[in-house]
């Protein structure tokens, strides 16, 4: 059975709208875009949706509470929430320094999350 997908790419500014044509689980057509990235990114979307989790985590010891983070790389959608409590579980010492892994391989993704910020260590 065929059905159609509308989509509004993310891939570049222009927004374009998207339509993805399948069937059976696979993609057939891919109209609407403007640029080969939008192409690669309503393929991605409609079959293994993938996002960059951005939060924060709690630190101790330093001169501010919490700190910013993200997952370095994409993980799969469906890997959200478990990522999000995860990290809400997890408590840092300062200092932290833009990059430090926070926490290695989040929710069985294989990939770690990185503090995107420095945190000083008060005395």
């Amino acid at each position: 059975m065929e059905t159609k997908k509308e989509l509004t790419c993310i891939g570049c500014p222009m927004g374009c709208s998207i339509t993805v044509t399948m069937e059976d689980g696979e993609v057939k057509t891919v109209t609407g875009n403007t640029c080969g990235i939008g192409d690669k990114y309503a393929r991605k979307e409609v079959t293994n949706p993938e996002r960059t989790v951005c939060s924060t985590a709690i630190v101790s010891g330093g001169d501010l509470p919490r700190v910013s983070c993200k997952t370095k790389t994409d993980i799969p959608k469906s890997k959200i929430f478990e990522v999000m409590k995860e990290i809400n579980e997890i408590k840092v010492e300062a200092p932290v320094n833009i990059g430090d892994v926070l926490l290695d391989n989040v929710a069985g993704t294989g990939v770690p999350v990185v503090a995107t910020k420095d945190i000083k260590k008060v005395s």
